[in-house]
Formats: C-alpha cells, structure tokens, sequence
C-alpha cells in the first residue's frame, strides 16, 4: 500500500515491534529451560512444535485484536484470520524450532507486514542475542548489543568470492539439493543451518547468498522486506516472485543474483 501516509507507518512499525517484545518475553521463558518437549507436526519427518512456539503467537495476536483489529493474520501455529484492511500480518513465532530446541541463538521471531502485492515491512528478531532487524517504508536497520546502525547489504563479488548459507540438506528435494551442491562448489564457503538469521546476516552485509526450498509464507515474507530495504534482492529460483514461499534465492544485489540462478538452473 503505497498510499499508507508517513502517520500510518510509523504506527505499523510500532504495533510491529510491540509484537516483537511479546514475542520475546513468551520465547525466553521456555528457552534452555530444563524438560523443554516438542511435539511434531508431520508424521514422516520431525517437524517440531513447543509450548513456545505456541504462546508466542497467541501474545502476538492479542496485541493485534486490541490494536490492528481490523487487519488480516496469517500465523504458522494459528493459521489464516481475515480482515478488512487489506493488509495482513504474516507470523512465524519461531523460526527455527529445531534450533530453539538445541539451545542455539540463530533462530528468531517473524513479523511482518503485506498487502496483496506482498511484505511491504518486516522484522527479524533474535531474543537471547537481543538483535532485532527491521525493514520497509525507506527505512532498515539493526538494533541490538551494539547499537543502533543502518543495514545495508554487500557489493557485488564474484560467486568465487561469496558467503553462501543454507539449511540443505534438511529441506528440499534431490534434485533441489543437486542443483544447491553446484552453486556450493563454486562459492568462497558455504554454512549451514542458520535459519532467520542467514537472512538477516545478507541484510547487514555480512554474506552473499542464502538458497532454500519447500518454505512457507511465514518463513520468508519478513526476510524479503528486510533484505529488500537494505539493498539486496529475494525471488524464487527463476526470478518471480517469492513472497509465498517455495524455492527462494536471497542475494545481496542484483549481480550475484544473477550469477547464483544461472547455476541454480543448471
């Protein structure tokens, strides 16, 4: 909604971070905690769901039945709730369960915000670091131990010289992980495992490249306008739009974007 006056942002991005601190406070009463369980979500595959997961969305939509009542929600553990402003709230309470789960500080809290042409803002929050990135409405940037600063992503280089971060081969399919082992090979280093937070690392100009596949909604619409207000660019494999998730393609500028698809694409 380009139309959205200076006014209506600035109260987007503050219910936004309201949200966050909610989501915060529900998350760290759970993490590291001594006898923490999970079910799982699919029967085939360890998918796992906390009591974490499921109190952090359930604080996040009471602030937004008190204060956006007239908004759209689409929530991982909660599903979709309609509405009427055109505008819905897209939520991944914890993104990175399994990571929650091991006690490691790279999963993260997702928020964001989309009209019917995808994120028009979104957050990237890590509670235990204290690490909160934002972007959208001209703005991006990073808050946390170290300050405050503006995020902007890295300058073209060649894919002999890039930082690549994925979660292969724990998602995707055979042929997904073949065509992601040829872009490995011709990259400076390759990561794995990071959740959020390799998305968040393009953002602030610290990696080149994030490649993954078989993701929701929830999992990328934040990190989109993250990246995308700091500079960088997110599609699916051949270029289109990522916004509802799949195959997606993260990359720092358009250069190295380029170049990764074309190996992608084999």
């Amino acid at each position: 909604m380009s139309d959205l006056s200076e006014a209506e942002r600035a109260a987007l991005v503050d219910v936004a971070e309201e949200l966050a601190e909610v989501a915060r406070v529900a998350t760290l009463a759970h993490f590291r905690a001594e006898g923490l369980s999970a079910d799982t979500k699919e029967a085939d595959r360890f998918d796992p769901v906390t009591v974490a997961d499921r109190e952090s969305e359930a604080r996040m939509r009471e602030v937004l039945a008190r204060r956006r009542p007239q908004d759209g929600i689409l929530g991982e553990e909660m599903g979709r709730s309609e509405g009427s402003s055109g505008l819905t709230w897209v939520l991944d309470p914890i993104d990175g369960t399994r990571g929650y789960l091991s006690g490691t500080p790279t999963w993260g809290v997702l928020i964001s915000v989309a009209d019917a042409t995808g994120p028009i803002m979104g957050l990237i929050d890590q509670p235990y670091i204290g690490e909160r990135f934002m972007g959208g409405f001209g703005q991006a940037w990073v808050k946390g131990p170290m300050g405050q600063r503006p995020l902007r992503c890295r300058a073209p280089r060649g894919l002999d010289q890039a930082i690549l971060f994925t979660t292969f081969p724990e998602v995707g399919s055979a042929e997904e992980g073949a065509a992601f082992r040829r872009l490995s090979s011709q990259v400076r280093l390759t990561r794995y495992g990071m959740d959020c937070y390799a998305y968040a690392l393009i953002a602030a100009g610290q990696i080149d490249l994030v490649v993954e596949a078989g993701l929701q909604p929830y999992d990328v619409q934040a990190p989109i306008a993250v990246i995308e207000a700091a500079g960088g660019i997110v599609t699916d494999w051949q270029g289109r739009s990522a916004h509802q998730g799949g195959r997606v393609l993260a990359a720092a500028n358009s250069e190295i974007h380029a170049a990764a698809m074309a190996v992608l694409a084999g």
